[in-house]
């Protein structure tokens, strides 16, 4: 279960004490982080492959449970619903052309699936949802819809991404043996996550001389990394990038705390929660200036285009050398992450749900 939709269930419990809530999930999740309550009830279906536990589990026991509404959190829904069906289509990059052949075989099986589901499943919805007005204007026109049809409920910044305190980030630095002075890449093996053009990018710094801390990316594996390095000509930079392996997401806030800039120059993305999550921790960032990653980051983060490797090396260098713009880019930071609000969300989705309700 993704963090966003556990958000939403967290606080429609705090808000709705009236209606009855049926959580569907499958079983071959070791836990859910949703503890049930008197309205809310946890429902394990088989476990199984996702699109078998989707179009078979779910949509029998949709029809069994006699629901008002279906909200399909994950892009993704039953074809066959037997009930008024909501959907949130965090965006639609599976559908469009933009590396689409890459990736892991894991990313590429996901994405034949949502290519083939979602087109489909958009047709009977009642109401869609999504995560920015860019991808808003995206999906309404890839499937020609109206204004009303598409409704954005922005992502929020779960509450324990703050500057932490001095012990804590001793422990941390402790725990992954990080540098004394780094810059935080996070990304993966996702196209658009664009860790070929960060390495790009510090090729550049490297070949200029020029003195940039080390690079801790989490989540990569060494042979990818050395792979990537030999594929653009630097296997010697490996030198300058520390490898963390999994890092949970209770323990970001002391490494965005400590970082001195966060890197997150994504190709295309329908929100960028980690922007805000760094702003949150007092970390300058580094963003793209294309699709979503404006509208959040407003005036607090410094844009590059994401596609030039050499625009991204010149940002990192001027920000590096300029303690000013750090400041600035850190004051104006803290206050991005009030204005995307997790309750206020859920608020506007308990509205929506009772208008489709009553429709």
């Amino acid at each position: 279960m993704d963090m966003v939709a556990i958000a939403l269930i967290k606080n429609l419990q705090e808000m709705d004490g009236d209606n009855e809530y049926f959580i569907f999930v499958n079983e071959i999740e070791d836990s859910t982080p949703i503890d049930p309550s008197p309205n809310f009830t946890i429902v394990p279906l088989p476990a199984s492959p996702y699109p078998i536990w989707e179009q078979y589990h779910l949509a029998k026991v949709v029809h069994d449970y006699k629901l008002d509404l279906l909200h399909c959190t994950s892009n993704t829904a039953p074809l066959f619903c037997s009930t008024k069906l909501l959907i949130t289509l965090h965006d639609i990059i599976y559908l469009e052309k933009l590396n689409f052949r890459e990736g892991t075989w894991y990313q590429r099986l996901g994405n034949l699936y949502r290519r083939w589901i979602v087109p489909a499943v958009v047709k009977k919805a009642s109401r869609l949802y999504t995560v920015s007005q860019y991808e808003k204007e995206r999906i309404r026109r890839q499937f020609g819809l109206p204004d009303e049809q598409v409704k954005v409920i922005y992502n929020g910044v779960a509450g324990h991404f703050k500057r932490e305190n001095k012990e804590t980030i001793k422990n941390i630095r402790k725990k992954y043996h990080l540098p004394d002075r780094f810059i935080l890449f996070l990304g993966n093996t996702d196209p658009k996550k664009n860790l070929k053009g960060v390495l790009k990018s510090l090729a550049l710094l490297d070949k200029r001389q020029v003195d940039f801390p080390d690079l801790v990316m989490p989540d990569i594996g060494i042979e990818v990394l050395r792979s990537m390095l030999a594929a653009i000509g630097s296997p010697e930079l490996i030198r300058k990038i520390h490898l963390t392996g999994y890092i949970p997401n209770t323990d970001l806030p002391a490494i965005y705390s400590e970082a001195l800039l966060f890197l997150y120059p994504s190709l295309r993305e329908s929100f960028g929660l980690p922007v805000l999550e760094a702003m949150a921790c007092g970390c300058p960032v580094i963003s793209s200036n294309t699709s979503s990653m404006p509208e959040v980051a407003g005036n607090a983060a410094l844009l590059i285009d994401p596609f030039d490797p050499e625009d991204l090396s010149k940002g990192i260098e001027n920000l590096l050398a300029s303690e000013e713009l750090r400041k600035t880019l850190t004051a104006r930071g803290y206050e991005r992450p009030p204005l995307f609000d997790y309750r206020k969300g859920a608020a506007e989705t308990l509205k929506s749900y009772h208008q489709i309700a009553a429709k």
